[in-house]
């Protein structure tokens, strides 16, 4: 049953094991030359208070404390004969913490290897003793109750095979995870960081472990998120390619810097922003290893939410039954002039501009006052992009609304920074302020930006948000009830059509709208081709695509857009193309050359589908956005 039930959550996924334990103990006041495991029965209290922590952040795996449990490791503190004792305790201290918590979640039991190395490996009888000793560690550990059986931390592929194998015949999944790092006695210095201490790479780990059946394969521990990202994205490859099972990752904090004096690992919140690039890049699991705790993986849970597709519980309310009894939606073209175009056919015309970071909004609504000059028909005005401070969208919408006629503002709301509650007052305001084109995303997570430390708050996302504004446009509040009228919101929602992950991209854009979504505004499209097989995936849905164009400023702009910006995939031929451009005028003459070439393919190719463009100039220079139209 349990092992039905995991295998069933890692389909639906992605999933989120906790972080480090011994870090915790260690900062919690446990002895650092104690052994860890053993605190399962000395201290069970401060195991069960970590595991707490974890489940309290929204973790779906609890991993035991027996990374060491086993015979020879605990030989080493005089402990041999207690591997079965210490093994029932540690999965009894996290089956406690859930029962404590309330909540479901499975548990892992942790198996580290032995401490050997290679050659020792190499004799008989010791090979004998150290497959005994883990086959005792991993029958108590599922005795005892564990849901499944994760290995980890193998520096030796020889070892981690050895571990698997003692496993056979005990019904629980199996999750093997390598430990990566410069080959050992390599004297080079060129950065290759993607082998095992015995020389297997990536794909050889796959490989093997795909021989012995296991459930999911993985690395963890030595390369930090960055580096780690880049190992596991090549056994992600092969699971793409029906090579290889799911796949996990679980970095540590990575190497250390020295600012000032101070030693830094990696941010939670860059821990945050790696596993939202690990989820959408296909990896099935994230987790945490050497020196995360409930931080880091509370930003894993940010991302995996975000990226799921699974609403805030409150939200399953408003898909009841009850909705229909709503009132009918105000039709489409009548809510604004934006929709009415749309719905006549003409090819519309939206560009991007950031609201101010000060208080004079002046600037910025003079160049505003200029795109409407040049005929284009909306404004996108993002909600607070990058996390940067930058002034209410929802006040400068606003003021478009009050002093233009012609220029509509396009709202992005964004799920990030506000609850449930908060969301759903900020869409009334927007209506009453006479706003009515709406983008609904999820959000990026917070970057290292001004307030690193934000905490992201993600009731819901991009579909759950869907949901409620779609139930406002019916008159109905997130609980189903009658509200006293209704908003015209146009539901507009964003899409990736050059995303790692497609399948999962249209799966989404399937579900957006089931949950009310009317449009589709596309992330910005270099390769024409790459667009037009989006579309015909996307066609069955019924939505007209909005497609986004980003005219690039320089080679230094397309460069730090492609390795930096979640969602950005510039193509090899484009940034060759700027890079021969350089910088400066030239260069920006480049880019808008290439984007209107791209948008003039995609007119040419496309046909109705594509019901007009959305430009995103950088750094809200204007006049590149009306450049790529004139040269149309």
């Amino acid at each position: 049953m349990a092992r039905a039930r995991f295998l069933e959550a890692l389909s639906a996924g992605p999933l989120v094991f906790d972080g480090a334990m011994g870090t915790q103990l260690h900062e919690r006041g446990g002895a650092p030359n104690k052994s860890f495991d053993e605190m399962c029965l000395s201290q069970r209290d401060l195991v069960e208070s970590v595991h707490r922590a974890y489940l309290a952040v929204g973790v779906d795996v609890l991993q035991t404390n027996s990374y060491g449990a086993n015979r020879i490791g605990l030989t080493t503190h005089g402990l041999g004969d207690r591997v079965v004792e210490i093994c029932i305790a540690s999965v009894a201290a996290a089956r406690a913490a859930i029962a404590h918590s309330g909540r479901e979640a499975f548990v892992a039991g942790s198996v580290g290897p032995s401490g050997l190395r290679p050659k020792d490996l190499m004799r008989a009888r010791t090979r004998r003793q150290v497959f005994e000793a883990y086959r005792e560690q991993t029958t108590a550990l599922v005795q005892a109750g564990a849901d499944l059986l994760i290995f980890e931390t193998f520096a030796y592929l020889g070892e981690l095979e050895l571990a698997v194998e003692a496993a056979y015949g005990l019904d629980v999944p199996i999750i093997a995870q390598a430990r990566f790092g410069q080959r050992a006695n390599d004297s080079r210095s060129d950065g290759h960081l993607d082998h095992t201490d015995d020389g297997a790479t990536p794909e050889e780990v796959v490989t093997r472990m795909v021989e012995l059946g296991v459930d999911v394969v993985g690395a963890n521990c030595a390369l930090g998120p960055e580096a780690l990202l880049d190992v596991v994205a090549r056994m992600v490859t092969m699971h793409k390619e029906g090579k290889g099972p799911p796949v996990i990752m679980q970095p540590n904090v990575g190497q250390p810097r020295v600012v000032d004096g101070r030693t830094l690992f990696s941010s939670p919140e860059t821990y945050g922003v790696v596993a939202r690039r690990a989820f959408k890049a296909g990896v099935a699991i994230v987790g945490g290893c050497c020196g995360t705790g409930p931080e880091h993986i509370r930003r894993v849970v940010a991302a995996a939410r975000m990226v799921s597709g699974r609403s805030a519980p409150m939200m399953s309310v408003a898909t009841t039954s009850t909705r229909a009894e709503g009132m009918e939606p105000v039709a489409f073209a009548a809510r604004s002039r934006l929709s009415q175009k749309l719905a006549d056919g003409k090819f519309v015309v939206s560009v991007e501009l950031l609201p101010p970071t000060g208080l004079d909004p002046t600037a910025t609504l003079e160049k505003i006052g200029v795109l409407e000059r040049g005929g284009v028909d909306a404004v996108n005005i993002p909600d607070g992009p990058r996390a940067t401070v930058r002034m209410s969208n929802l006040v400068l919408a606003r003021m478009v609304v009050e002093r233009f006629s012609r220029i509509e503002p396009i709202l992005h709301v964004c799920a990030r920074d506000r609850n449930l509650l908060a969301l759903q007052a900020d869409l009334i305001g927007a209506h009453v302020s006479g706003i009515r084109n709406t983008v609904i995303i999820t959000g990026d997570p917070p970057k290292v930006g001004d307030y690193p430390d934000a905490t992201a708050v993600f009731d819901l996302d991009s579909i759950g948000l869907l949901g409620m504004a779609n139930g406002l446009n019916r008159g109905l509040d997130p609980a189903g009830k009658s509200m006293k009228g209704q908003t015209s919101f146009v539901l507009v929602t964003g899409a990736e059509p050059a995303a790692l992950d497609l399948e999962r991209e249209l799966s989404r854009l399937h579900d957006k709208r089931s949950a009310g979504a009317e449009l589709v505004m596309t992330q910005p499209v270099f390769d024409p081709e790459t667009l037009m097989a989006f579309l015909q995936r996307c066609r069955p849905l019924g939505l007209k695509v909005v497609v986004g164009i980003l005219p690039l400023a320089s080679s230094r702009n397309a460069e730090f857009l492609h390795h930096h910006v979640p969602g950005m995939r510039i193509p090899d031929d484009v940034r060759a193309r700027m890079a021969k451009a350089g910088e400066g005028p030239a260069a920006a003459a480049e880019g808008v050359a290439i984007a209107a070439e791209a948008l003039r393919a995609i007119r040419q190719s496309a046909g109705d589908q594509v019901a007009g463009v959305y430009i995103m100039p950088p750094f809200s220079r204007v006049e590149l956005a009306l450049q790529v139209l004139e040269r149309l």
